[in-house]
């Protein structure tokens, strides 16, 4: 069993023995807290499998909501219509273990319809380059919303409650392991080699033979099969879903997580969708002190404020990332090191 591999399953021991015996504690007395958990979760496997796509292959992907809402809305409509037959047949609805099987099958059911929204969507789409590509996938993002919006068996704008609060702290960090032993397993492998290589020059990769599109719809049905799994996590965990809520702002989330922690860099990401997850909870919690005047208050609880500052003020400082590209900044310490 390779290093990787023994991590990951040493990470799903470690999330499981915390849901089972720290869980219900948890969510009862810190119920807050818990909710910041689960969202810091769900946010770090948007983050890291649109790196994939952004950071990796570089290409610039704006539609990653979409998917997160294909995922949704897929694992909601599952669970309301077919887990009440499900859980029938194997112990009933206080079973764990049928209502987590239950759980399992509609996180699998999310992931591979929102692959197959990626690669109906990639084919096509991946093909143009730069804004052309970022427009597409804004389109196909608010394609879906308005869809949605309009189907009366999804909610349309009544909204959608769901059935069963499933997602839990094993559930969510345990997918955020998996999401990441997935993407630097790929981006480690021959296919990374691809993906890197269709990032740092496309012309040239494709005068060499390589067939980049490959590469690109590659990354792109993964990074979309996660956020379909992310999006599972919300609507069983937010047991109710809105078009709203997966509109042009949280792809713009997401990508700022991407480009604040450093494209091309999987821990970069992480700890940035970790600190923005974080930062307006804390900013909130500062706007209501007696140390904040009444007229900053609503300065300080407004997060696309927050966030265009952060953007502005990152691009003129520090246009990599926090932590850039891992691979040069390796590069730049050798060289300093040899010289």
């Amino acid at each position: 069993m390779s290093r990787a591999l023994l991590v990951l399953v040493a990470a799903l021991l470690v999330c499981l023995s915390v849901s089972l015996f720290g869980e219900n504690l948890i969510a009862s007395r810190y119920a807050y807290y818990y909710d910041i958990l689960i969202t810091i979760g769900i946010n770090v496997i948007l983050a890291t499998s649109l790196n994939l796509v952004n950071g990796y292959t570089g290409q610039f992907s704006l539609g990653h909501a979409g998917f997160m809402a294909v995922g949704a809305y897929a694992s909601a409509s599952w669970s309301n219509h077919l887990d009440p037959y499900l859980l029938a047949s194997i112990g009933g609805a206080n079973s764990p273990f049928a209502t987590n099987v239950a759980f399992l099958i509609s996180m699998l059911l999310a992931g591979s319809l929102a692959a197959i929204a990626g690669f109906a969507v990639g084919v096509p789409s991946l093909r143009l380059k730069g804004d052309y590509l970022a427009i597409a996938t804004l389109g196909f993002g608010e394609i879906i919303r308005v869809a949605i919006l309009n189907t009366d068996f999804l909610g349309a704008s009544r909204g959608l409650s769901v059935a069963g609060s499933y997602t839990n702290l094993f559930w969510t960090y345990g997918s955020v392991a998996i999401c990441v032993y997935v993407v630097l397993g790929l981006v480690h492998s021959t296919y990374g080699r691809g993906f890197l290589t269709v990032r740092d020059d496309e012309v040239a990769a494709e005068a060499m033979g390589i067939n980049t599109t490959k590469y690109k719809v590659m990354a792109f049905v993964v990074a979309s099969f996660f956020a379909g799994i992310a999006g599972a996590l919300y609507a069983h965990f937010k047991a109710f879903l809105t078009p709203e809520g997966f509109n042009f702002f949280r792809s713009v989330d997401v990508v700022v997580f991407v480009i604040l922690g450093g494209m091309g860099s999987t821990i970069g990401v992480i700890i940035a969708a970790i600190m923005l997850t974080l930062l307006p909870e804390l900013l909130r919690a500062l706007a209501h002190t007696q140390f904040v005047p009444p007229a900053y208050q609503g300065l300080l609880e407004n997060r696309l404020i927050l966030y265009s500052l952060l953007l502005i003020t990152l691009m003129l400082t520090r246009p990599q990332g926090l932590f850039g590209d891992p691979v040069a900044i390796r590069k730049r310490f050798t060289r300093s090191r040899g010289n």
